[in-house]
């Protein structure tokens, strides 16, 4: 439904900050004059400024929720994101001990390790339930409080928790990617376990739409050079392919095929 989908647009471009129509016409599946007719009607209720290529948040925004309900977010860009965690899937072993970030970027994660007899800790509840059906899966759950449009546990119980684990690998997930600003995230509690998920493991690996190119948000949770992995669904700006080159950071796109 239209007033639905204008939610999300308006919920999308609040949590980015600054989107341009493209971004917005590839992340809704829609066209340039459908989104130019949602923008017009966003730009009205006051949440948005319409700037030359794109649109920005409004100051009267702020007060507004920026994180965008779990529920909603796993429907945008579906094939890319699934794309995304086929090919990161390659990178398990047996016997590893890996994290799996919370957010809708690495959920499909578990349907391509299902054969692979690994421990997993997260703070998704998302990816806990789908991982019941396979025992080779070893789930460790942290503990702590459940935010409910990120479906994710948070709290010091988890931040503490996660320190006693030695991580193999790190599947991480952000709000946006900027060269200038790493990775960045839009909550407090989420920053607090990613930046110590990032302390306590030894190789990271990016899942990453191209829409969060370019973008950042309030907090840096970890520097472009300390990933070691970045999985992409296209090619990002020469820049960034530039940047990860010089700094040994394997970029990888994977197929949509």
């Amino acid at each position: 439904m239209r007033i639905e989908r204008i939610d999300l647009v308006e919920n999308y471009i609040i949590e980015n900050k600054k989107v341009t129509l493209d971004v917005l016409c590839e992340a809704f599946k829609v066209s340039k004059n459908t989104i130019r007719r949602d923008i017009n009607f966003l730009a009205d209720r006051g949440t948005i400024k319409k700037v030359y290529g794109g649109v920005i948040a409004s100051d009267d925004a702020t007060h507004l929720n920026t994180i965008t309900p779990f529920s909603s977010r796993s429907t945008i860009l579906k094939k890319e994101k699934d794309a995304i965690c086929k090919y990161a899937a390659s990178l398990v072993d047996d016997n590893d001990t890996i994290y799996i970030d919370t957010g809708t970027t690495s959920q499909n994660l578990i349907d391509y390790i299902s054969d692979k007899h690994c421990t997993i800790i997260t703070n998704s509840l998302q990816i806990s339930l789908k991982a019941i059906p396979y025992p080779n899966l070893n789930i460790i759950s942290l503990a702590g409080m459940l935010k409910r449009d990120t479906l994710s546990f948070v709290g010091n119980e988890a931040e503490f928790y996660l320190k006693t684990y030695n991580i193999n690998k790190a599947f991480m997930c952000c709000t946006g990617i900027t060269i200038e600003n790493g990775l960045t995230n839009a909550t407090y509690e989420e920053y607090l376990i990613k930046k110590t998920v990032i302390a306590n493991s030894k190789t990271h690996i990016l899942l990453a739409d191209h829409t969060k190119f370019g973008v950042f948000t309030l907090m840096t949770y970890c520097r472009l050079t300390d990933l070691h992995y970045v999985i992409t669904d296209r090619t990002p700006k020469t820049e960034y392919v530039e940047f990860f080159k010089q700094h040994d950071v394997l970029l990888h796109e994977a197929s949509l095929l």
